[in-house]
Formats: structure tokens, sequence, C-alpha cells
């Protein structure tokens, strides 16, 4: 049998280093015992919501006998006054909090990502058109924006779950943008890149293939963080009464629907609170550890 070359079976050096590297980032995002722990109780209460309807017996748009009670083995989080059951109503929320933020940060991180490199790699007028509009995005008050353009969606019939994401996540790429800008202003002086293009790679190869791959620590950080951003905004147009309409629910819109049977039906309110707060809280517990483990100067400035 022939010999096979060492590299055929090592890889390339860059593919070998490029995994010994993300190897090392889960060793330093699994060291951040609250990042891991958070995971886990994101996934765990994701999963645990498709459940909520064959553990209680109740789904989220069932009608109880039982009107305006409290928490109890029946109904664990309690009923509202037509009889929902507060839990699967809660947990169906919460699968809607977490569809409408992971489309959110889909859209932001896309649009951020490339039109971020596109403006740090060609400069010039694409640099300076793309900038103005990166920095009236970042100058406009979103909430404002987003509750006139639900303010005109409900009043042609409501805002559906999607509609709601893709609006949020087309006023949250400008940040990111800023930041891969950054990036490829000091990638794109590398060795790497002045040969890639010395061999006749097109803008589109050098873009996609080495000025994204190499921000994309800044990248996954952003598109975490997002995630509870969008869960916040969300959370908000639903509280004021611009976001998700019913027959569908959302976190906020229950916590909107609560606030003013907050002293004599708490549970209306404050359940449906903490589980929004919880998985905020989680998102950014993850996003925090990410962070950490993609940046290792963080570690020794502590």
């Amino acid at each position: 049998m022939a010999d096979v070359p060492v590299g055929i079976l090592a890889g390339t050096p860059s593919e070998t280093e490029a995994r010994s590297q993300w190897r090392l980032v889960l060793r330093r995002f699994l060291a951040h015992r609250l990042a891991v722990a958070a995971g886990v109780v994101l996934v765990a209460a994701y999963l645990f919501s498709y459940l909520a309807e064959p553990l209680t017996g109740w789904g989220y748009k069932d009608l109880s006998p039982d009107l305006s009670q409290g928490p109890s083995g029946d109904h664990w989080f309690g009923t509202d006054t037509i009889g929902h059951d507060m839990f699967a109503q809660s947990m169906r929320g919460l699968r809607v909090s977490v569809h409408v933020s992971v489309v959110v940060a889909g859209i932001a991180t896309v649009l951020g990502s490339v039109l971020g490199a596109v403006q740090g790699w060609f400069r010039g007028r694409v640099d300076g058109a793309l900038g103005l509009l990166v920095d009236f995005l970042l100058i406009l008050p979103l909430l404002p924006v987003l509750m006139v353009l639900g303010t005109r969606t409900r009043a042609s019939g409501g805002s559906s779950l999607m509609f709601v994401a893709v609006i949020i996540g087309l006023f949250l790429w400008a940040p990111l943008a800023r930041v891969v800008r950054g990036e490829v202003f000091s990638i794109r002086e590398k060795e790497y890149i002045e040969a890639a293009e010395a061999l006749g790679a097109s803008n589109t190869r050098i873009i996609f293939r080495h000025l994204i791959p190499n921000a994309m620590s800044s990248i996954i950080v952003y598109a975490t963080l997002t995630v509870a951003t969008a869960i916040l905004l969300e959370t908000a147009l639903a509280f004021l009464g611009f976001g998700i309409q019913p027959p569908e629910v959302s976190l906020g819109s229950l916590v909107d629907e609560g606030r003013d049977a907050a002293r004599t039906r708490w549970w209306l309110f404050y359940l449906p609170g903490a589980v929004l707060v919880v998985l905020v809280l989680c998102v950014n517990f993850v996003g925090d550890g990410l962070r950490d483990a993609l940046d290792p100067r963080r570690e020794r400035r502590r």
C-alpha cells in the first residue's frame, strides 16, 4: 500500500488549528458554571414547554370551569377570569417568545454580519452609504417606531408572530454591522487576505470565506445577546398592546393582562413575569459565558 501523506490524515494545519481553537473555546465555556447552568435551564424550560399540556391536561386555549382560582395541583399557575390554565398559557408564551427572539437574532445577525463586512471591505462610497444607514438606525428611537408600526398593523387585523419578529430584526442589525466593520478593518490587512487577492479570489469569496468567519466570535456573542434584547422588546410591545395579538399569547401579553389584578390575583401577573425574568437571565448568562470563552483576554484582565 502506498504511503498516505501525513497532511491527508491529520488535515491541513489551518483546519487542525481551527479545531483546536474551538475545543479550547468549548473548554472555557464549560468552565463557566453559571453559563452552563443557565444553558441547561434554558433548554430544559423550552423542551418542558411542549410537555405542559400532557402533564397538566390543559391546553393554552382550553377553558376550565375553575375561574380565577389560585395555584393548585390541578392548575399549577392558577387560572384567569375565563378559566384559562395559566401554566399552559405561560409555557405557550415562553415558546412564542423564544421563537420570536430566535428569528429576530437570525435576521439581525445575518444582516449585520454581511453588511458590516461589505462596509469594511469596500470602504469609500459603500462604507459612507451604509455608515449613514447604520447611524440612522442607531439614533432612531426604536420602541416608538415599533409602536407606530404595531398600531398600523393592529388596525389592519392584528400582528402575527412572524411579522413582529421580522420588524424587530430589521431594526437590530446596525450595532453588529458597526462591530463587524471594525473587525474587518483589522482583518483586511492580514497576509492571508492579501494572498487571496493575489490569487484572484472574488470579493464575495473573501467576504464569506475569510472576513466573516474570522469575525465569528463577535458575531456569536452578539447573536446570543440579541435573543435577550428581542425577548424584552417583544415583551414591551405586548405589554403596551402593540405586539402579538390574541388568540396567540406571549409572556409580555400575559404580564399585560395580569397587571390590573396584581394585588388581588397575584398569580396572573407575578408567575408569567417570573418565567420571563428567568428566561432573560438565562440567555444573558449564556451570552456572558460565550463572551468570556471567545475572548480569552477578558479572563486575563480579571
